[in-house]
């Protein structure tokens, strides 16, 4: 039994030496160091985005971020906000290029927004995923 403990040791030393090692051809899962540099200076969604409160140049609230598209190429393309109602009745999603935002004393600023401006615009609706799609033509 006391041999097994110094060959377990030497195993996981060996298995944490090779853990960081790369092979040719694998996949590396995780970040690099220089991704985790961008990531620690870049915003959380959830903590720094959702739920946040967007005011037009004049301070006036004009809606509120609710969800962020990721476009196919990774970036953050669209914010989506809700426009109109009143508790939830009449109210629609709309998409705002994520570019036309800009950030003042710690706000969310929509140059030219009014609310309703933002309720003039085409509703915003979430695509049915291609898995949701066969599975109504299997029907």
């Amino acid at each position: 039994m006391k041999t097994s403990i110094p060959v377990a040791a030497a195993l996981l030393a060996l298995l944490a030496a090779s853990a960081g090692a790369q092979v040719a051809g694998s996949t590396t899962i995780g970040v690099t160091i220089s991704e985790m540099n961008v990531i620690a200076t870049g915003w959380s969604a959830r903590k720094q985005i959702l739920g946040r409160t967007i005011y037009n140049e004049n301070g006036e609230r004009v809606g509120r971020v609710d969800d962020l598209i990721v476009a196919p190429d990774k970036a953050v393309s669209f914010a989506i906000i809700g426009a109109g109602g009143f508790v939830g009745l009449g109210r629609h999603d709309v998409a705002i290029p994520v570019g036309q935002f800009r950030e003042q004393d710690g706000r969310l600023v929509l140059d030219g927004a009014t609310k309703k401006a933002i309720k003039a615009l085409p509703p915003f609706e979430y695509a049915k995923a291609v898995r949701d799609a066969g599975a109504e033509a299997a029907k």
